[in-house]
C-alpha cells in the first residue's frame, strides 16, 4: 500500500505526486509521458526555429526589400533576446511557477510567429523575431525544468532527459530540411505561421497534464540587481559574438559589447556571492559535473550550429544545390543521428553520461575530419556523406547523455536555473562557433584568392581549415568530459524520499562504489 504524498510537497503544487511504496519504489504521476511529449513539442518547434529561417534569407530580402545588415538582424535578433534572457526566464519560472511561465512563453512565442509569418516590413519581422527570441527565454528553460520533476524514478527520469535532448537536437536538423521544403513550395511566411498550429497543443494540453511547479522558496524576492547585470551581460557577449561574423576581432564592433558583457558579468557574480537571495546562488556551481557538461555544450552547439553553415555553404556553391537539396542533403544526418539517440539513451542508466559522451564526442571528431578533406570539386556522395553518417551519429550519442549531465544533481529549487543556464550556454556556443570558425573559414577565403587561388577552391580551403579546428575542438571536448566528470564515488548520488531532487548521475554506479 502505497504512502500519502507528504503535505509539504503537495501545498508546493509538484507537477507530480510521486508515492512511496512498501519496498521504496516511487511511484509517477500517470500523466507524466503524456505531459513529456506535449513539453517536448515546444521544444522541437522552439529547436526548429533556431535553424529554419537560415534556408529562407534570400526569399525574405527579395520579399521585404531588407538590406544585408538589416537580414543579419533577422537571424540575431532572435538569438540575442533568447541567449541575454534565458537565464533570467529559467530563475523566474522556479520562483514565479514553472507551468505559468512555460504558458505564457509558448504563446508569446506563437504570437510572435503570427506577426513574423504576416510582417510587411523588414522592421516589423525583426521585432517579431526579437518576440520568438523572448518567449523562448520564457518556454524552454520552464519545459526542461519540469521534466526532472515530472520523473521521480531515476531510470525514467534519464530516460526522459535523453529523450528531451534527442528532441532537440533533431528539431535543429529538421529546421534545416523544413525551410528548403517550405520556400520551394508556400513560401518563406509559412516557416513562422507552421508554429501556430503547433503551439496550440501545449496551451490546451499542459494545463491538463500538469500541476503548477515552483521552487520551494516560494517567498524569495527576484534578485533584480543580479536580473539587469546577467541579462545585459550575457546578451553584451552574444552580441559581440555575432558582430565578429561581419566584423574584425579587433573592432570596436566586437571588441565593446564583448568587453562592456564580461565586465558586467563580473560584477554580477560579486553581486551574487553578497546577495542574501540571489539569482545564481553561487553553490550551483560547485558541482563540477554541471560545470563541464556546460562546457562540452558549447563545443557541441557552436560545431554543430557552423557546420550547418558551412556545408549549406559548399553544397550550394560548390555543389550547384538548390534551397530544397540543401535542406534533403541533411537526411542522413537524421537518419544516423536517430540510432545514435536510441543507443545513448538505452545506454545511459548502465553506462553513464562520461562514458557515452567521451565516445560520442570522438566519433563526432572523426565525422569533422572527414569533412575535413572536402575538395573544391567534390561530389555528395563521396565527400559529404560519409561526414554526415559519422557526425550524425556521434551527435547523437552526445545530446541525450550531455542533457542529463548538465541537471546533474540539480535540486528542486534549482531546475529551472540550470534549465536556463543549460540553454543559454546553447544559444552562446551557437554563436561563438559561428564568429569563430564561419570566421576563420570566410577570412582564409579571402587570404588564398588575394594569393592568386580560385575562388571556389578558396571557399574549399576555408571550410577543410574550419572543419579541422571543429575536429578538435570535439576531441578536447572527450578529454573534458574524461577528467571532470564526477565518478559515482563523488556524487553520483540516487534520489530519495518520495519527492526526490532533481539528481541525475553522471557515472552509472558500480558495484561496490
Amino acid at each position: 500500500m502505497s504512502k500519502p504524498t507528504p503535505k509539504s510537497a503537495t501545498a508546493q503544487g509538484q507537477a507530480t505526486s510521486p508515492t512511496a511504496t512498501s519496498d521504496g519504489a516511487t511511484v509517477g504521476d500517470p500523466r507524466r509521458w503524456r505531459a513529456l511529449a506535449v513539453l517536448a513539442l515546444v521544444q522541437f518547434m522552439i529547436a526548429i526555429d533556431n535553424t529554419v529561417v537560415n534556408v529562407a534569407l534570400p526569399s525574405v530580402q527579395r520579399s521585404l526589400g531588407m538590406s544585408p545588415t538589416g537580414l543579419a538582424w533577422v537571424v540575431n535578433g532572435y538569438l540575442l533576446a533568447a541567449g541575454g534572457l534565458l537565464l533570467l526566464g529559467g530563475r523566474v519560472a522556479d520562483l514565479v511557477g514553472r507551468r505559468r511561465i512555460f504558458l505564457i512563453g509558448t504563446a508569446v512565442f506563437a504570437l510572435a510567429s503570427l506577426t513574423a509569418g504576416t510582417a510587411q516590413s523588414g522592421g516589423a519581422l525583426i521585432a517579431s523575431r526579437f518576440g520568438q527570441g523572448i518567449g523562448e527565454a520564457l518556454a524552454a528553460p520552464a519545459a526542461l525544468s519540469l521534466v526532472p520533476i515530472l520523473f521521480a524514478d531515476q531510470k525514467e527520469r534519464i530516460k526522459a532527459l535523453g529523450i528531451w535532448g534527442a528532441i532537440a537536437g533533431l528539431g535543429a536538423m529538421v529546421g534545416v530540411l523544413l525551410s528548403g521544403v517550405l520556400v520551394d513550395f508556400v513560401g518563406w511566411r509559412a516557416i513562422f505561421l507552421l508554429n501556430l498550429p503547433i503551439a496550440v497543443i501545449p496551451l490546451v494540453l499542459v494545463p491538463r497534464l500538469t500541476n503548477e511547479n515552483r521552487s520551494p522558496e516560494v517567498g524569495r524576492s527576484l534578485d533584480l540587481p543580479g536580473a539587469v547585470l546577467v541579462t545585459a551581460g550575457v546578451g553584451g557577449v552574444v552580441y559581440g559574438l555575432l558582430n565578429a561574423t561581419g566584423h574584425a576581432w579587433s573592432s570596436l564592433s566586437v571588441t565593446g559589447p564583448l568587453v562592456a558583457g564580461l565586465i558586467l558579468l563580473a560584477l554580477f557574480v560579486s553581486v551574487e556571492s553578497r546577495s542574501r537571495s540571489p539569482l545564481v546562488p553561487m553553490r550551483f556551481f560547485a558541482n563540477r559535473t554541471r560545470v563541464s557538461a556546460n562546457l562540452c555544450t558549447v563545443i557541441v552547439a557552436g560545431t554543430m550550429m557552423s557546420m550547418f553553415f558551412l556545408i549549406v555553404l559548399y553544397v550550394q556553391q560548390g555543389l550547384g544545390f538548390s534551397p530544397l537539396q540543401s535542406g534533403l542533403a541533411y537526411i542522413p544526418f537524421m537518419v544516423a543521428f536517430a540510432p545514435g539517440i536510441g543507443l545513448s539513451t538505452n545506454l545511459l542508466p548502465r553506462l553513464g553520461s562520461r562514458v557515452i559522451i567521451v565516445v560520442g564526442f570522438l566519433v563526432a571528431a572523426g565525422g569533422m575530419l572527414l569533412f575535413s578533406q572536402v575538395p573544391a570539386n567534390g561530389s555528395y556522395l563521396a565527400d559529404v556523406l560519409p561526414g554526415m553518417v559519422v557526425l550524425g551519429f556521434g551527435l547523437g550519442l552526445v545530446n541525450p547523455a550531455l542533457q542529463n549531465a548538465a541537471l546533474h544533481e540539480v535540486s528542486d529549487t534549482d531546475a529551472g536555473l540550470a534549465s536556463g543556464i543549460q540553454t543559454t550556454v546553447m544559444q552562446a556556443g551557437s554563436a561563438l562557433g559561428l564568429a569563430a570558425l564561419v570566421t576563420i573559414s570566410l577570412r582564409h577565403s579571402a587570404t588564398a584568392v588575394a594569393t592568386g587561388m580560385a575562388p571556389h577552391a578558396a571557399a574549399a580551403a576555408g571550410d577543410r581549415l574550419a572543419f579541422l579546428i571543429a575536429a578538435f575542438a570535439l576531441a578536447a571536448g572527450a578529454v573534458l568530459a574524461a577528467v571532470l566528470f564526477q565518478s559515482p564515488a563523488r556524487g553520483a548520488g540516487a534520489t530519495a524520499g518520495p519527492v526526490p531532487a532533481a539528481a541525475v548521475p553522471a557515472e552509472a554506479p558500480q558495484p561496490g562504489g
